[in-house]
């Protein structure tokens, strides 16, 4: 047990040992020790992204997707490009007769597997000797046509997955999703041709999949706007197409599906239930369809579609993040954040240390407040508690100790007259909202740690001390670690209580405009 010696004291909680001001505002979080919900459904972590399978094979990706699976608990992880020719996968002799090579592939799933992290595979973008036509995304090149050759493609995807099952085994590769393609609905940026294309390559790359094994789980078709969804189960269900979930993307902007630089400018949706909406709209397709019982899984989603949004270096995003998979509720089986880490270039190397990149970590590996959010609900105990607060988790561990994870989500963006690009980049001082104020009855008589953690304006807000350092397009050794330094994730407050018997543990914070609490209460 780890606490600050400046915060310890001694403190007796009795069910009268709090005066409530009433003239405040209080929010109250009202709990029994005794009363479960039932066990956390714990689907935030399932899964994360990350930018391109070659990215994978770096070192310093390798070491912040390390530290993030520690620290925040993610057991798969999906990115693109693993079939694109910088992994060195597939070309043609002069007979046009096909070659495999999967050393850069096995070399980056060999890691994955050892750090304990699956893949969730998407199979793209298309080699180019197998490419029928030479359009491509990013600046890496992927090519987004389809394939010239069906058969060529499925035998392909099924050497493949049977070269998996050769290295790692059946039950492992049973463990694993394989989703076809991303975001086809994005002609002709993503894919070149039509929805019906699109399902001819999915039912290609499903049944050589299922040839393998027909245990192994396939899915798609992993739109934009969780677009073709009942298109894609009516076709599976009407042809007798093998398909084990349906997936999709959802991003909380309301214009625009496809912005590497952040030129065009982007808008925090202002409704209620912008990504949270598609995602039930979503589930509630699935249950209307011929196959209800459909995993879903969001195989992206973040507040903003751009790797250049500073909403997502912001400590806005955490208490977003947390606002959205509170809504999601048990409405999918995986929300894959993207992206773990600013070691991402869709659209070249970036230049500057916060630019607004998807990641919880910036390049230099800097936690962004959003990593905290994820690190907070990784700490959450199995069980839930009973609880009316619509803003919060509260759980307890199999020892007894209870770990409550409360925010709240304000929108304080200014509206269709700023761009994310112009508001997210200032100093954005929090308002006040009154008091958090946390009771639990019939917690058991004893002596308690009780460690709280806090993410919000200027409080592991790596972005505003970046700020504070004048924005410099370069940032020094000393500069990061400093930045670190301020940013690490410490509890603000720690202090031992004793809980005689029929007392109550009240604690009281104060909270601004979205600050994010985690309190860790620890029986001695």
């Amino acid at each position: 047990m780890k606490l600050i010696p400046i915060f310890m004291l001694i403190s007796f909680v009795t069910l009268n040992s709090w005066a409530q001001n009433e003239s405040e505002n209080v929010r109250t979080i009202n709990l029994d020790f005794k009363i479960e919900k039932g066990g956390l459904n714990n689907f935030f972590n399932e899964c994360v992204g990350a930018g391109r399978a070659n990215e994978g094979l770096r070192a310093d990706w390798q070491q912040q997707l390390t530290y993030v699976k520690q620290e925040c608990g993610f057991r798969y992880i999906r990115f693109h490009g693993l079939l694109t020719d910088d992994m060195g996968v597939y070309k043609e002799d002069r007979n046009g007769n096909p070659q495999y090579n999967y050393m850069y592939i096995d070399a980056l799933f060999d890691f994955l597997l050892s750090i304990d992290i699956k893949p969730f595979v998407e199979l793209g973008f298309m080699p180019n000797a197998l490419a029928s036509g030479e359009e491509t995304i990013f600046w890496w090149k992927g090519n987004v046509t389809p394939p010239k050759d069906y058969d060529k493609w499925g035998a392909l995807i099924e050497n493949l997955v049977q070269h998996w099952t050769d290295r790692y085994g059946v039950e492992e590769v049973k463990s694993w999703y394989f989703e076809v393609w991303n975001e086809p609905n994005l002609t002709p940026y993503f894919w070149t041709s039509t929805m019906e294309e699109y399902f001819k390559l999915y039912e290609y790359s499903a049944r050589a999949v299922k040839k393998v094994n027909p245990a192994y789980r396939i899915g798609g078709p992993g739109t934009a706007g969780a677009a073709w969804e009942p298109e894609m189960i009516e076709f599976c269900n009407k042809n007798n197409v093998p398909i084990d979930f349906v997936s999709a993307h959802a991003y909380g902007v309301n214009q625009g599906y496809l912005d590497e630089y952040g030129q065009a400018g982007t808008i925090l949706a202002p409704q209620e239930f912008a990504v949270s909406g598609d995602v039930l709209q979503s589930r509630k397709e699935i249950s209307e369809s011929a196959m209800p019982g459909l995993e879903l899984h969001y195989t992206e989603w973040s507040a903003s579609y751009t790797p250049a949004d500073p909403i997502h270096d912001s400590y806005h995003e955490a208490s977003y993040v947390l606002q959205k998979l509170k809504q999601v509720g048990d409405a999918a089986q995986s929300m894959s954040y993207w992206v773990f880490t600013d070691i991402f270039e869709e659209s070249a190397p970036r230049f500057t240390p916060f630019h607004g990149g998807f990641g919880m970590l910036n390049t230099q590996g800097i936690n962004k407040p959003v990593f905290y959010a994820y690190q907070f609900l990784n700490k959450l105990g199995n069980t839930e508690l009973e609880n009316n607060d619509s803003k919060s988790w509260v759980c307890r561990d199999e020892d007894g100790n209870i770990q409550i994870l409360a925010y709240d989500f304000t929108y304080t963006h200014p509206g269709d007259s700023v761009n994310n690009q112009e508001y997210y980049i200032r100093d954005l001082p929090a308002k006040d909202k009154g008091k958090l104020k946390i009771n639990i009855s019939n917690l058991p008589a004893g002596n308690y740690s009780v460690e709280v953690y806090k993410v919000g304006y200027r409080c592991n807000d790596a972005y505003t001390s970046y700020y504070d350092l004048g924005r410099p397009d370069q940032l020094t050794r000393l500069q990061v670690e400093q930045i670190k330094k301020i940013n690490n994730g410490s509890p603000v407050s720690a202090e031992i209580i004793i809980i005689n018997q029929n007392s109550e543990f009240i604690k009281e914070l104060d909270i601004r405009e979205n600050d994010v609490y985690f309190l860790n209460i620890i029986k001695l």
